[in-house]
């Protein structure tokens, strides 16, 4: 069986262009807080912020960082761990009323031996699982098959960050 694998977002990660006007994904203008659609921010604060990954491993896969850009965990203050845990557990609480996963994988690459794609500034992917999430793509052409466009995962997020 032929088919057609259509991912249009990842023409501009193919191409090299970076949807991060002046830098750093997850450095927001000073002062700004809620949420900045044009950069996938679904919430931020003082402390922390939530933004949906631009190339993800499955749908509603959201990374949690400080608003402060440190690269480490050792770095960031208390205040800053303890707001990116509780971030992080209320982004599984909205996904699990959104999107109904069966489960979650959570964690830090720190570091880009660790496989940290932005080395420089910490931040906790919240991947949500489903059952019979992995398929023959993953395992065959090491490939994965999001359904939903970004875009319209980032409409269903949205209104529960608000």
């Amino acid at each position: 069986m032929v088919g057609t694998l259509w991912a249009p977002w990842r023409m501009d990660y193919i191409l090299g262009n970076d949807p991060r006007p002046g830098g750093c994904v997850f450095c927001l203008p000073e002062g700004h807080r809620g949420p900045l659609p044009g950069r996938l921010v679904l919430f931020s604060d003082e402390e922390v912020l939530l933004i949906m990954n631009r190339y993800p491993y499955n749908n509603g896969h959201l990374m949690v960082a400080p608003r402060r850009h440190v690269a480490t965990l050792a770095q960031a203050s208390g205040a800053e761990r303890l707001a990116m845990a509780n971030l992080a557990a209320r982004a599984t609480e909205v996904l699990d009323r959104a999107q109904g996963p069966d489960g979650y994988n959570m964690g830090i690459n720190q570091g880009r031996v660790a496989g940290a794609g932005i080395a420089d500034h910490l931040h906790l992917h919240v991947t949500p699982r489903y059952a019979g999430d992995t398929n023959y793509m993953t395992v065959l052409a090491e490939t994965r098959v999001v359904p939903e466009h970004l875009q319209a995962t980032f409409r269903k997020l949205l209104g529960y960050f608000s």
